[in-house]
């Protein structure tokens, strides 16, 4: 049995690894998908070991100071994380959002003790959609928030405890519970922290592996394509942001594209097939997975991420 711990944050990590057999075979395709249920952290999301990261490596290096409040943008994740995180710890939180993310995004995040600021859409932009210019309006708002409350800000996107955590965790928690069989990986991007880090894990100790990001069509910033969709349903990610700090050195063996619809319809195969219940990017890294199963992975093992829980994205036509 496991020791009592301390507190929720200690219990942040170390999520399982299961095999997603019934879901492949329902597909018709060739190979073994495992997927890293990090739904199951304290906060529903992998966003957690991000959350933890930053503020860790703030406080190693003296940047927060005690009692300082935290600040920073999210589309409902790294808020969450945050706000428990900064809870355990001490520090005041404030997240500052889009009111495009889901509704119970900002509801959790209050009932963990965070202070919420919702930021208007852009007049052009698709309620429940965030676009990237509507990420850039909850930027100004954040920074304008820091400045004026003296705040430490997460600044998830250049923060290296973000990525670090998923080097010293993530990566090596999939190598560890897999014992090294894993052909591939493939990550939906938000922040890039997640890729970066599992990636430079598992190509430390299999270079041969092949990891692959994963993008909305019509939104394949990372990939150099033009962007024609710059608002669809795949929360978390797909900014159109072609310039994540995160992805300048670490390796990219491809790039995949997958609709809104796609995600949505394999987020709903994937909860009625294995009983795992995950949101947008979840389905949208399945389907990845599926896409290459089909094609230059057959046959395979592709490891992925459930970034986060369903629960999350009740409000939204994700359960329709």
């Amino acid at each position: 049995m496991t020791k009592v711990l301390n507190s929720v944050v200690d219990a942040i990590g170390v999520t399982p690894l299961v095999r997603l057999d019934r879901l492949t075979k329902q597909a018709g395709v060739k190979g073994t998908i495992v997927a890293k249920l990090e739904y199951l952290n304290p906060g529903f999301s992998k966003k957690d070991r991000a959350a933890l990261g930053v503020i860790e490596e703030a406080e190693r290096a003296g940047a927060l100071k005690p009692g300082q409040t935290v600040v920073e943008l999210t589309s409902g994740n790294m808020g969450t994380g945050l706000a428990i995180v900064c809870q355990v710890k001490g520090y005041p939180f404030v997240a500052v959002m889009s009111k495009g993310n889901s509704e119970e995004r900002a509801r959790m995040m209050r009932a963990l003790g965070a202070k919420v600021v919702l930021v208007d859409q852009m007049p052009t932009s698709v309620p429940g959609q965030v676009s990237g210019g509507d990420l850039a309006l909850v930027e100004q708002t954040a920074q304008c928030l820091s400045d004026e409350l003296h705040a430490f800000r997460a600044d998830q996107f250049n923060r290296q405890g973000n990525w670090l955590s998923h080097y010293r965790g993530t990566g090596p928690e999939i190598w560890e519970a897999s014992n090294g069989a894993i052909d591939a990986f493939v990550d939906f991007v938000g922040s890039g922290g997640t890729y970066a880090g599992v990636t430079k894990a598992l190509k430390e100790r299999k270079p041969s592996l092949n990891c692959y990001i994963v993008e909305p069509v019509g939104a394949a910033a990372s990939a150099g394509e033009k962007i024609t969709q710059p608002e669809h349903p795949i929360q978390g990610g797909g900014y159109s942001m072609p310039h994540l700090a995160f992805l300048r050195d670490v390796a990219v063996d491809g790039y995949l594209q997958v609709s809104g619809e796609e995600a949505r319809q394999t987020a709903r195969l994937l909860a009625r097939s294995e009983g795992i219940f995950g949101g947008f990017s979840s389905g949208a890294n399945v389907a990845a997975a599926l896409q290459l199963l089909a094609d230059k992975e057959a046959g395979n093992t592709i490891a992925v991420t459930i970034c986060d829980s369903g629960l999350k994205y009740l409000t939204t036509d994700l359960w329709e």
